[in-house]
């Protein structure tokens, strides 16, 4: 899970209605893929360390060295620290990964074909099924619908199937030693260091991703020391276990923590009146002025009777239009992207019966290169509308500016990043 970062653990990749659905950074390439649930012993394992000393390389050992005395400071004791780092050791295969960035990618749409398969959505209902009793406890003492949290649980995991068997040790010291983030993983190692000490696990069992996420439900270290819970009162909060019941209440508290609103829909799928004024794109209104300015539910679903709620394009003007509510934002501090807060709140809906998206996606848009992004962001600032940086990340200033260019060139103001909007600003 996240907790307050751009980049990794729960709150990550933001995308607000841009065309690009960045995928979401804590490293959850399987759950993107429909898998079935499977027995615990069909699961991949996770490693096994040795249990003597292992050799490292002479700089890494050096940066071990360094590190414990800023760990000791921390409040990591010395027995913690000696009975973690014995096994350590260092990943190249982490840094490459951490390092590699792809030339595109992906479009909302195909990260919606995966995120919400026929195959997650069977899988999130047996799953529903069979936890039935755990799911309505968890509802009842968080307030946060069963389904959202399935589908939180089948986005980061696919169901507790694909957890990651990367020691979380490793990862972590390793991308402290040698990463583009060392101050944000040398925070988590502690992090992890301090889980260790309050005997919630072992080293040997703290596994997940090369990126530090943990668990049925993928939460960074930081993250798990602030809202994980142990719902059963068992004395551990153990989110490694086959048993998901930590790990999914855990989830739910963290988005009640964030202000989850009870029968609230994250999203509502619209439809727009003939001559509706564009310029409203991105803006926030009461449910109620949206209503009285012609907006109305696609057929099948249904808005609530209050509520703040942003027009959203996630894919332009061309695309399917919504309408996001305070839940939608509560999503996002779990992972800061509007692709994964409309993956998720769109599997949830098909978990409770719901139909498909019924607006189409503009698939004949190709998305824009890492390369394109940085020369639209380039162009917007030398035309006055700052991006925020010039990094090839559309982040929320990209959008803004984004916008703000359309809105004064004639366009439509969607915020989209498209080939169309970068063919303007070459002119």
């Amino acid at each position: 899970m996240r907790s307050t970062l751009t980049a990794l653990g729960l709150s990550l990749v933001l995308l607000p209605a841009c065309g690009v659905a960045n995928a979401p950074d804590r490293s959850r390439l399987a759950e993107l893929r429909p898998a079935a649930l499977a027995p615990a012993a069909a699961r991949p394992q996770p490693r096994q360390q040795e249990t003597r000393p292992v050799q490292r390389p002479a700089e890494f050992q050096r940066w071990v060295d360094g590190f414990r005395p800023r760990a000791l400071s921390a409040g990591i004791t010395p027995a913690t620290y000696e009975r973690a780092f014995r096994t350590v050791s260092f990943r190249p295969d982490v840094i490459e990964r951490d390092r590699s960035q792809p030339e595109f990618t992906r479009p909302i749409w195909s990260y919606l074909d995966g995120a919400v398969s026929g195959t997650r959505i069977e899988n999130g209902r047996a799953a529903l099924r069979q936890h039935a009793r755990l799911f309505d406890e968890i509802e009842a003492r968080y307030g946060v619908e069963k389904e959202v949290v399935a589908a939180v649980w089948g986005l980061e995991s696919s169901y507790g199937t694909l957890r990651g068997t990367t020691p979380i040790l490793d990862a972590m010291s390793t991308l402290a030693y040698d990463g583009r983030r060392q101050e944000f993983f040398e925070t988590q190692l502690i992090a992890a260091l301090r889980i260790l000490q309050s005997g919630d696990t072992t080293p040997e069992r703290m596994v997940g991703s090369w990126a530090g996420a943990m668990g049925h439900t993928q939460f960074i270290p930081t993250s798990y020391l602030a809202y994980a819970v142990d719902f059963r009162g068992n004395g551990r909060r153990d989110i490694w276990s086959d048993d998901p019941t930590d790990g999914l209440a855990s989830a739910a508290h963290y988005l009640a923590r964030h202000g989850w609103v009870r029968g609230q829909p994250p999203v509502v799928e619209i439809t727009l009146p003939r001559g509706f004024d564009m310029s409203a794109a991105g803006s926030r209104r009461d449910v109620s002025a949206w209503r009285a300015a012609g907006v109305q539910p696609v057929q099948g679903a249904r808005l609530p009777a209050s509520g703040e709620a942003q027009l959203f394009f996630p894919a332009g003007v061309r695309g399917p239009v919504f309408l996001a509510f305070e839940n939608f934002r509560v999503i996002k501090r779990y992972n800061n992207s509007d692709a994964y807060a409309l993956g998720i709140s769109h599997l949830a809906d098909r978990l409770r019966g719901g139909g498909p998206i019924r607006g189409s996606w503009p698939r004949d848009d190709r998305p824009l290169s890492a390369d394109e992004r940085r020369e639209l962001q380039q162009r917007l600032n030398a035309r006055g509308y700052d991006t925020g940086g010039i990094d090839g990340r559309v982040g929320p200033m990209t959008v803004a500016a984004v916008r703000a260019y359309q809105a004064s060139a004639g366009m439509v103001p969607d915020g989209f990043v498209s080939m169309d909007v970068l063919a303007r600003l070459r002119r």
